[in-house]
């Protein structure tokens, strides 16, 4: 893990020890999805991220960079269990998980196979951590009395609706949008615009930044948020491991 001893520096692939499973989703219209759980190595998690991956018809997937990080770091960075599963018809390394892309329809399922699957592991403090395609995905089918966040990655907008954000806005749910400066879509005065409808939503821009997060300073910024909101006692996260 480290030259001489010593702590390295956490970037690009660099996998953190964790308590890493295969698991299998089934969904309420007869599929299985193929994902993995990683949990902290040697404790219990303080709370746990549902990752939704990017559009899977332009390249996303439940390895799509940032959330394959995600699971890399932050077990054992920020104490948190980090589930990435294909939704349907999307492969990975890992396998493919049955059915068709439907747009955003049907995946209302895998999204409700994902948290029937933290819910029957009985892990805590559940947010949905969606990316561009995944966003849609937490708003339009993500209202669970599960779930307690939501952490948005480049929101497209584009098959959420102003009655999906004004029925999170009456539940109240925190809803973080993290915005790219340079996004492709949705840029952050647009975003602050749009999340009107939702009086608690934090639009946050991020200067520099593009739809994909490239590089590693997009990366750790991403992270940095995340666990800001979801576990912030391990906010900023460190840059070493083991810690310095």
């Amino acid at each position: 893990m480290s030259a001489a001893g010593g702590p390295v520096e956490v970037r690009a692939d660099l996998v953190l020890p964790a308590r890493r499973e295969d698991v299998e989703l089934h969904t309420a219209d007869g599929l299985t999805l193929v994902g993995e759980l990683a949990l902290p190595a040697e404790r219990e998690p303080a709370a746990t991220l549902v990752t939704l991956h990017p559009l899977p018809t332009a390249g996303g997937f439940m390895d799509s960079h940032v959330l394959r990080k995600a699971s890399y770091r932050l077990p054992a960075l920020a104490d948190l269990a980090v589930l990435r599963f294909n939704t349907r018809g999307t492969s990975s390394p890992r396998g493919t998980s049955e059915g068709v892309f439907d747009a955003g329809g049907a995946e209302r399922f895998d999204v409700a196979a994902a948290l029937e699957l933290v819910e029957f592991r009985g892990l805590p403090h559940v947010w949905l951590l969606g990316w561009s395609f995944g966003t849609d995905l937490a708003l339009v089918h993500g209202r669970d009395p599960l779930v307690e966040g939501l952490v948005l990655l480049s929101p497209p907008l584009r098959w959420s609706t102003p009655e999906d954000l004004r029925a999170w806005g009456e539940l109240g749910t925190p809803v973080t949008a993290l915005v790219p400066e340079l996004d492709d879509f949705v840029r952050p005065e647009q975003a602050r615009e749009r999340f009107a409808a939702l009086p608690q939503a934090e639009v946050v821009g991020v200067q520099g930044a593009k739809h994909l997060w490239v590089g590693e300073n997009a990366v750790r910024r991403v992270l940095d948020e995340v666990v800001a909101r979801v576990n912030p006692a391990k906010a900023p996260l460190p840059t070493t491991w083991p810690p310095s």
